[in-house]
């Protein structure tokens, strides 16, 4: 399906963005880094934006081919891979903070116990050292 072109375009301008559009397409781009993009195709055919802009024609062939091409799908894996990858690394963060928080509680019943244990030490040390003997029982006595 071909939109035509607005008024004030001329031949040369869309000729110029047609090509731009194929080497793009092909893989190679001279006057930009080759990613398919709008800025690149104006750029790349040596046109202005506005320029681009009045040619809808050629944006939408252009549109029509990104959308289905095979880097546009390739881009959109990355998209999907990447959403995939925030979305695990949210979860693992939670999971993180999770395991932390138990860390901490450890570490406080750790001190805790360890305090108790020290006073106990102490009080056992404070106790003098004289054994009491026990009485004998009658049944041992005879």
């Amino acid at each position: 399906m071909t939109v035509p072109t607005r008024p004030g375009l001329s031949a040369t301008a869309e000729k110029a963005l047609r090509e731009a559009m194929e080497r793009l397409f092909a893989g190679r781009p001279i006057r930009t880094d080759g990613k398919l993009t709008k800025q690149n195709l104006w750029r790349e055919a040596g046109v202005s934006r506005a320029t681009m802009n009045r040619a809808t024609a050629v944006l939408a062939d252009w549109d029509n081919r990104v959308s289905q091409s095979t880097a546009r799908k390739h881009d959109q894996k990355l998209t999907e891979e990447i959403t995939r990858l925030r979305r695990q690394l949210k979860e693992n963060r939670i999971e993180r903070q999770r395991l932390q928080d138990e860390v901490d509680a450890a570490a406080i019943v750790i001190a805790a116990v360890l305090a108790e244990n020290a006073a106990l030490r102490e009080r056992a040390g404070n106790r003098s050292a004289v054994v009491i003997p026990l009485g004998r029982t009658q049944a041992a006595q005879e």
